[in-house]
């Protein structure tokens, strides 16, 4: 028999409020509570939820034979406590079946074990420590931020006693070697390597619902006859993706629960596959080879390297100022601090400074708070300018850590001044541009006008009105006006949100046209 291992990552950052050059030094929350709160509900209405609910269902219906596993970053978890605990009180039911694995990570989903590996050795603890605190079981596999793998990090995750790592099955590693086969490190063959069949697990996570691909749509029939097609000698397929493809990335009314729903059946009656989880297969399999991966791989773009996070001089910048406090923070016993310096690791703060395109950029940008990478990086650096003065505050510093601070906090008000005048500069007439086209504006223009603009919009839009216009939006869209409201009109957008699924299309069609009629009287002249 050979082996399906379904594995889903589930991860939700921190996003980060507006934090302007104004408030260093004044407010140091720099998280937007209203937004990682809205979009966790959101999240889990439309994905963690009902797919939880058909995972559950499909064990009952096969018992042992299906399994599945996942890995959940440590913001995510907090998120769920905080936010939306029936989301996790459902991962402990589909725990408590025992046909489930949890993988450790780093808690924050960080870029640690790039640069800095007593941090990615602490944040891999402090992930396991919470995995077997909700779930009752310490992970024994292993999963890092984005499947990044090199072989000195394999041979730092074999350190800590992980038997088994996830990663991608990039061609510039495997050459003409199958990623469908069990592999070890190079440096430490005691720990064996899965890699992920990309092809299969992107025709499911990007390509299900375009209608461009030859192959759409997708069926499980054809899925399983693909699956039946891979030469019998290899021993395991890989099928890795992020859990928000079930519901968010692939909306409901593609077919995807669906798809989900009827695969275990129908792989189960037609092939000769089983369903085993990571820590299964290193013992049931034997490694056919090592792998060698001089330099870092990932699971992102088509590159399947990490210049997705640290591919421009913006995102390079941000890492190594952050990365240069870490000397500084190990001597700190601020709570608040050593918190906010956990969050301020995340990768998507670094992503979302990416300016290549991505394969998968659509996907991506359901969550991205930002208009553009160089407003990512302002913003980012800002927050890090007020976290360098909390440090030098808060945390007992040598005369060398002083200076550094200093060092630090001057180069970063260079840079960010440096970077805002070239965002500025390529930025104007951009806004005017297009809230001048007259008949031609869309209710989606609104994504490009300054919050000064919308602000002034929604002084003469109805709250009501507004919500019933935002329902099915973009998130984009919505994570562009919501932040812009007061107090009053946020409460009033939360409490309708129940009352949403009741409005008809008719409805929000005639309220955002009401909108883009406001929006030519005020701007289109």
């Amino acid at each position: 028999m050979r082996n399906i291992c379904l594995y889903f990552q589930v991860h939700q950052p921190y996003r980060l409020r507006t934090y302007r050059f104004f408030d260093i030094g004044e407010k140091h929350d720099y998280f937007d509570e209203f937004n990682n709160r809205l979009i966790m509900k959101r999240v889990a209405l439309k994905s963690y939820l009902p797919m939880n609910r058909i995972l559950l269902d499909l064990i009952k219906e096969f018992g042992a034979a299906f399994r599945v596993s996942f890995s959940i970053s440590g913001s995510a978890i907090e998120q769920f406590e905080a936010y939306s605990p029936e989301v996790l009180k459902s991962f402990r039911a589909l725990a408590k079946t025992g046909n489930v694995e949890f993988l450790a990570e780093t808690y924050n989903h960080s870029l640690s074990s790039l640069n800095n590996k007593d941090e990615f050795v602490r944040q891999v603890k402090m992930h396991a420590d919470k995995t077997e605190q909700i779930f009752g079981k310490k992970p024994v596999s292993f999963r890092n931020t984005e499947l990044i793998y090199s072989d000195d990090i394999g041979d730092t995750v074999a350190n800590m006693g992980y038997k088994v790592m996830l990663t991608e099955g990039a061609k510039h590693i495997l050459g003409w070697r199958s990623p469908n086969f069990l592999y070890t490190n190079a440096i430490n063959p005691k720990l064996k390597l899965l890699l992920r069949n990309f092809t299969l697990s992107d025709d499911i996570a990007f390509r299900f619902s375009q209608q461009s691909w030859p192959e759409w749509p997708l069926t499980t029939e054809k899925f399983v006859n693909w699956l039946n097609d891979i030469d019998e000698n290899e021993e395991v397929v890989n099928l890795f993706m992020d859990y928000e493809t079930f519901g968010e990335h692939q909306w409901e009314q593609t077919g995807i629960f669906d798809f989900i729903k009827a695969l275990p059946g129908r792989i189960m009656a037609d092939s000769d596959f089983v369903f085993s989880t990571p820590g299964e297969l290193s013992r049931k399999l034997q490694p056919v080879s090592t792998i060698h991966a001089p330099y870092p791989i990932s699971w992102a773009d088509e590159e399947r390297d990490i210049t997705a996070w640290l591919g421009n001089n913006l995102q390079e910048e941000a890492f190594r100022k952050l990365n240069a406090l870490s000397p500084l923070i190990d001597n700190c016993n601020d709570e608040a601090i050593l918190r906010d310096w956990l969050f301020l690791q995340t990768s998507d703060h670094f992503y979302y400074m990416a300016t290549k395109w991505f394969s998968d950029g659509d996907v991506h940008k359901y969550f991205n708070p930002y208009n553009g990478p160089y407003d990512a990086f302002v913003n980012y650096m800002n927050v890090l300018s007020d976290f360098i003065i909390r440090v030098n505050n808060n945390c007992k510093l040598s005369d060398k850590g002083l200076n550094d601070i200093k060092q630090l906090t001057a180069e970063l008000a260079k840079k960010t001044e440096k970077v805002f005048r070239e965002k500025t500069g390529k930025a104007a007439g951009k806004v005017k541009k297009a809230v001048n086209k007259g008949k031609e504006i869309s209710f989606d223009d609104i994504k490009k006008m300054s919050d000064t603009k919308i602000k002034q919009l929604l002084g003469k839009v109805d709250i009501d009105e507004l919500t019933i216009a935002l329902k099915d939006a973009e998130q984009e869209l919505v994570e562009k006006i919501i932040p812009n409201l007061g107090k009053q009109a946020r409460k009033t957008y939360e409490e309708m949100q129940e009352e949403m699924l009741k409005v008809k299309k008719s409805d929000i069609k005639k309220y955002r046209k009401a909108i883009e009629d406001k929006i030519k009287d005020l701007f289109g002249k």
